[in-house]
């Protein structure tokens, strides 16, 4: 999961990029970068941490220079967690190229071996964003011309759509050009373009959510349709085409669950509609099921449960209250490296208020379970603040399989779903009644009235993957690459690598 922006404008766009990638904050916190273009020259400033900590200092945004510029918030589901991939990538052949990704190549290492042993085109990073970059210059590179074209380069993102599999949805600066924004012929990942009228003509913007393109000022366009590309020129020309052959609208329906914004608007649903319908069809599901229900009061877990969890309470005719209080300095506890740090996490993140309480019958409502360690403690200290029943409700159904198209979700094995039955996961979270959304009911409540959506991607849910090309060796593989101690593994060795060189000075 991570957030891209892109911007051509009028005026300088250093400011209103950093804006856009505060919005998208959510989508990822371990990094964050902008590169800007102005005449042939290129600035690129981009580390670890925050977008407020990475450009904590005047000076960096004083020289990111230019009417046109990408950037980028990420947290890593491939690779390493060090600075050296953070984004934007770039690449000085041709043109000069610099490329922000959100999703996951699934035949990344194939790839890697085609740009080596026939591309001639080397890799300073584990990265499949940066793979991606060096397909799509590729291809660019092979149009031969001395000056690109749109026709050029939607030829070249047609080819990156025969060549790379998986998710993606990315923003390219082409320096001395324009930036293209494209998606992966299922749409896997949201992106949206939008455009302002200006003093001195039309500007456009590129970004994962439509809220980035508010906070700016920008009118909501479209989404870049699955296999779509957007190639906004230097002078502010528009131009937009179907790349792919035989795109499958199935964006992830986890987005909606989860990661967005509830005030975005994606692939035209808006995501805090989406969710008082998960409410609805859940409050439906407890009414079908559980008729004589002794519920006193609905509690959510704050904050991407809030929406479903008011109109459940609203449709029950029970109470809702907000019996936790976040700490807004903790980030996202499924995404945290290390089941002890996610552990801590949550008593930091969450504190009760125990008048909600203390001798109820309290629902507590959640978007979905994934690890199980939120979930657990969140049970544990409602009984803690004098709960009498502990009842808990996701508005998802449960989360099985790990997700392969950009969503750091665990490993099979670390999925507290996985290979359990409904009795036993009630037992171990420590639930006196365990209730999951249907699946049907999920995907009804999501599409709602929207006819063009052929599918979702409910992987996460159903273990089938809209991409037709992940099998048991793909997901065993992930599992070695993915997991808790694999992290850890990774995160030494490159620590001994920072001493090491340290050292040597």
């Amino acid at each position: 999961m991570c957030g891209i922006v892109g911007i051509v404008a009028k005026n300088p766009v250093n400011q209103e990029i950093y804006d856009g990638l505060t919005m998208l904050q959510h989508r990822g916190q371990d990094a964050a970068g902008i590169i800007s273009s102005e005449g042939d020259r290129l600035y690129l400033h981009k580390d670890n941490g925050l977008v407020r900590d990475v450009f904590n200092k005047d000076e960096y945004m004083i020289r990111l220079r230019g009417n046109m510029g990408i950037g980028h918030v990420r947290y890593p589901t491939a690779g390493c967690a060090t600075s050296a991939e953070a984004q934007p990538f770039y690449t000085n052949t041709p043109f000069g190229i610099a490329l922000s990704h959100n999703g996951n190549l699934t035949n990344a290492e194939t790839l890697k071996q085609e740009l080596f042993a026939e591309d001639r085109r080397h890799l300073n990073t584990d990265s499949d964003s940066e793979v991606l970059l060096n397909v799509f210059a590729h291809e660019l590179m092979m149009s031969g011309a001395l000056r690109v074209s749109p026709d050029d380069i939607f030829e070249a993102v047609s080819r990156v759509h025969v060549r790379a599999k998986g998710a993606y949805a990315c923003v390219a600066l082409i320096s001395g050009y324009g930036v293209v924004g494209f998606r992966d012929p299922y749409g896997i990942r949201p992106v949206v373009y939008g455009r302002r009228e200006g003093p001195y003509g039309m500007d456009y913007m590129i970004a994962s959510e439509s809220v980035a393109l508010d906070a700016a000022g920008f009118e909501l366009v479209a989404d870049i349709q699955p296999g779509e590309a957007v190639y906004i020129t230097l002078d502010g020309q528009i131009h937009v085409r179907q790349c792919a052959i035989n795109p499958v609208y199935s964006p992830c329906i986890f987005e909606h669950v989860y990661l967005a914004r509830p005030d975005s608007v994606m692939d035209k649903i808006y995501v805090y509609k989406a969710r008082l319908r998960m409410g609805v069809k859940l409050a439906e599901k407890i009414l079908r099921e559980w008729p004589d229900h002794d519920i006193d009061v609905v509690i959510p877990i704050p904050d991407t449960s809030r929406v479903a969890g008011a109109e459940l309470a609203s449709r029950l005719g029970v109470n809702y209250r907000e019996g936790f209080i976040k700490n807004r300095y903790i980030g996202r506890t499924f995404i945290m490296p290390g089941q002890a740090q996610r552990k801590k996490s949550v008593r930091q993140k969450l504190n009760p208020v125990d008048v909600e309480f203390r001798g109820k019958n309290v629902l507590l409502v959640d978007d979905s379970i994934v690890r199980g360690t939120t979930s657990q403690e969140i049970i544990q200290m409602a009984r803690d603040a004098g709960a009498k029943k502990v009842y808990f409700a996701s508005a998802a159904p449960p989360v099985r399989y790990p997700n392969v198209y950009g969503i750091d979700m665990p490993t099979v094995s670390e999925l507290v779903a996985h290979g359990r039955s409904h009795d036993e996961l009630e037992l171990l979270l420590g639930a006196d009644r365990l209730i999951f959304q249907d699946l049907e009911d999920l995907i009804e409540a999501v599409r709602h009235k929207h006819s063009r959506i052929q599918t979702f991607d409910c992987s996460v849910f159903t273990g089938d993957y809209v991409t037709q090309d992940i099998d048991a060796k793909y997901l065993s593989q992930l599992e070695l690459f993915r997991s808790d101690s694999a992290k850890e593994a990774r995160r030494v060795r490159s620590d001994n690598v920072v001493l090491d060189i340290q050292n040597a000075r």
